[in-house]
């Protein structure tokens, strides 16, 4: 088993994996950059080594070296899916903690992958001359909702190209577009995979990925309501990631993304070729840790389990807690973190990076945390968020908190009546709900902090040296 690992990223999903490292007795080693000198992740591993930014993978390499680490966990986003990356970690003699460069090649490529999935037996969405109007044009490479524009007609596709191809370029320095029929009211729905350098594979059940803003996901769960109506769908869907992923040759935790209609039929969208933002779900259903096993898996062990083996267990629901003002079109709020009052309580999980006083950044992308709830069946999980969100509060910026207690509370979400436009659906449908937490959750956080303004030596001073644990660890509520 390895010995030290450098988190290749930033905010709650670096605290996610020092956690896991931290039971598995592994030295953490986190990165930063800027105006993260003082964030929660740099603070709670056991070194940290400054970088010229997190797509720098020279800096990164170096920082890597200088603390003599055996493995690179990429985390999510940044070059989490950069073949190169992953490449010049092994060339560096650093175990990569995801799938093989090549893997990453051949799947991050939409045009690359279709064709690799059509090839192992996955349904795939029309495309090109077969897909008539309407179509989505999409990005080749990247994702996220950069390059996509949705065409009615035949005279606008040209100016619709241009566009996407502009933005493309703009995001992932690759213009190329390509045209796929467009699946009217789709749901998103995605299958974990997990497979090892021994052969085994295996799917861990669904996520629905529905609710989204401008192609983003907003919230996400397990598991899904369509296939909770139709069970079947959960073997075929699976058998159909599995397929797909085994024809790239993968191995580690990967994401085969579908498109499915209202009758169940579904069709290849994309892989995600690294860990999801929204695999706490996944973790809470069937009572895995899975960047443990992705741990395990790249120093060389089997999958301790079968496919016979997996079960799903209950239902749970994630939000993504944004620094974004709802009420002004979700246009970003960084600044400084005034009061902090987080939910707990049975089945309830919070994914944080952030505390009393740190100040949120503008540079990177606005996500503060993630609200993860379980409970026995979907009615029950929807209450216990709705309580959980009752208890957030966070003082001093806009967030989309309250957001979401528009959207638990719509009919149509309670009933999982969901389509990829659903949101902008309900958007339209009158005023958002954006009043802050209780009176009373407001009232601690405030008495927190002003406590904690009286007695600023209960924070520690930012660290900058290799460790920060040697200073103590700091207690956000003392």
């Amino acid at each position: 088993m390895f010995r030290k690992i450098l988190i290749a990223n930033r905010g709650e999903i670096a605290l996610r994996v020092i956690r896991t490292l931290r039971e598995m007795d592994i030295r953490s080693v986190a990165v930063y950059a800027g105006a993260d000198r003082a964030a929660l992740h740099v603070r709670k591993a056991d070194e940290a080594a400054e970088i010229d930014g997190y797509l720098n993978i020279a800096s990164i390499l170096a920082a890597a070296k200088r603390h003599e680490v055996d493995a690179i966990h990429p985390g999510y986003g940044f070059l989490s899916e950069n073949a190169k990356f992953a490449q010049a970690c092994q060339d560096a003699g650093f175990v990569f903690v995801g799938p093989s460069s090549r893997s990453i090649e051949l799947m991050g490529s939409k045009t690359e992958a279709r064709r690799v999935a059509a090839g192992g037996g996955a349904p795939i969405v029309p495309s090109g001359d077969d897909a008539g109007f309407p179509v989505m044009l999409k990005a080749v490479a990247g994702g996220g909702g950069k390059g996509m524009r949705r065409v009615d007609r035949a005279e606008d596709l040209e100016s619709a190209r241009a566009a996407a191809s502009s933005e493309a370029l703009r995001a992932f320095g690759d213009g190329r577009i390509y045209v796929e029929k467009l699946i009217e009211n789709a749901r998103h729905i995605e299958i974990q995979v997990l497979g090892d350098q021994h052969g085994n594979l295996v799917h861990l059940g669904e996520r629905e990925c529905s609710v989204q803003r401008r192609h983003q996901k907003v919230i996400e769960e397990s598991p899904s309501p369509l296939v909770a109506r139709m069970p079947e769908l959960r073997a075929r869907m699976g058998e159909a990631a599995v397929k797909a992923a085994r024809a790239a040759g993968y191995y580690n935790a990967g994401t085969v993304e579908f498109l499915a209609d209202q009758a169940g039929n579904f069709y290849f969208l994309e892989m995600n070729t690294r860990l999801q933002v929204e695999h706490p779900v996944t973790e809470l259903v069937t009572g895995l840790d899975l960047v443990r096993l992705q741990i395990e898996i790249a120093a060389g062990a089997r999958l301790p389990f079968t496919q016979q083996d997996v079960a799903l267990r209950g239902a749970a629901i994630e939000c993504r807690i944004y620094a974004e003002d709802p009420a002004n079109n979700f246009f970003p709020s960084p600044g400084k973190i005034e009061q902090l009052a987080e939910p707990s309580g049975p089945g309830v999980r919070v994914d944080s990076g952030i505390y009393p006083g740190w100040v949120v950044p503008i540079d990177y992308d606005p996500m503060l945390a993630k609200l993860i709830v379980w409970a026995d069946t979907r009615e029950h999980a929807i209450e216990r968020m709705l309580r959980a969100l009752g208890e957030y509060h966070v003082g001093g910026i806009r967030t989309n908190i309250q957001f979401f207690r528009t959207i638990l509370n719509d009919p149509a979400f309670r009933r999982g009546d969901l389509h990829t436009g659903y949101l902008d659906q309900l958007l339209r449908s009158g005023p958002l709900r954006t009043e802050d937490a209780p009176e009373g959750y407001r009232e601690v956080a405030e008495f927190v902090a002003a406590r904690r303004a009286k007695a600023p030596e209960a924070i520690p001073a930012p660290a900058t040296g290799s460790n920060w644990l040697r200073a103590g660890r700091m207690d956000l509520m003392r």
